[in-house]
């Protein structure tokens, strides 16, 4: 009897055992799930924001890269010229050299003078390889100047040509450029008050003459353009022949007179 009662409480101690171990393992586990998923839930939401947020970020350092370009030279001096510098223009006159800057046209570079022609409110852009071709110059030294205001005081030179022929050579004078050229336009169109009135064409062509003129003496002395006027026509005034009448009139009259001598002689002769 002993000995049974001894084997029935193994037995029972032994089913305890089991069923104690049973549960124990069963939430050992449901804690490794828990721990699973707790560990494994942050980790794959850590995962997955940083591969979102990654597009845009890749996408702005090339959306927004910053273009470098070679920071461009400042162009001061070109065939002898440099800029603020007044220059002549033949068709223009004077003007200022504002820049020298280089612009692609036609998938070529060029350089260009800028020149502002402020009275005439202009700017015009001149290739700095064409100085030469178009005549621009600077301008005119005193001494030159000098010999443009005597100039002035000079008989006035007057062909017995046709007067669309005389326009053409006075238009083309003033277009060359040359100072003393210039003056001589102003000197032989220039009338008094004492002499007969200019006609339309013959008025066009001398303002245009004294504009370029005066703006060219004016810069060189540093006066103003009203005060470079007064000086021209206080030259023109000096010369001798302003009052009298002009030389064609006086070789016309000289004609004149001697083919009326010329008659006379003839009905003297028939006379006798």
């Amino acid at each position: 009897m002993p000995s049974k009662t001894a084997k029935t409480s193994a037995k029972a101690a032994a089913s305890k055992a089991a069923g104690s171990k049973a549960p124990a393992a069963k939430t050992a586990a449901t804690a490794s799930k828990a721990s699973v998923k707790t560990v494994t839930k942050p980790i794959a939401k850590a995962a997955a924001k940083p591969v979102v947020a990654a597009k845009p970020v890749a996408a702005k350092p090339v959306a927004a890269a910053p273009r470098v370009e070679e920071p461009k030279k400042v162009l001061t001096q070109r065939q002898g010229f440099k800029t603020n510098e007044f220059v002549v223009y033949p068709a223009h006159g004077v003007g200022q050299i504002l820049a020298i800057e280089e612009q692609e046209i036609a998938g070529a570079k060029l350089e260009l003078f800028v020149i502002n022609f402020m009275k005439d409110k202009m700017t015009l852009r001149v290739p700095t390889a064409k100085v030469a071709n178009v005549g621009m110059r600077k301008l005119s030294e005193p001494a030159l100047v000098k010999r443009a205001l005597e100039t002035l005081k000079g008989r006035a030179r007057i062909k017995r040509t046709m007067w669309s022929r005389r326009a053409q050579e006075y238009e083309a004078k003033i277009n060359s450029g040359d100072i003393v050229a210039i003056a001589e336009v102003v000197r032989d169109l220039y009338r008094s008050e004492s002499q007969p009135e200019q006609s339309y064409s013959e008025r066009q062509l001398y303002e245009a003459a004294l504009d370029r003129l005066s703006r060219e003496i004016a810069v060189v002395q540093h006066v103003t353009e009203t005060e470079a006027v007064k000086e021209i026509e206080g030259q023109l005034a000096k010369s001798p022949r302003r009052g009298a009448k002009s030389e064609t009139e006086a070789e016309a009259d000289g004609d004149a007179d001697s083919e009326a001598d010329g008659d006379d002689t003839a009905v003297a002769d028939e006379a006798a």
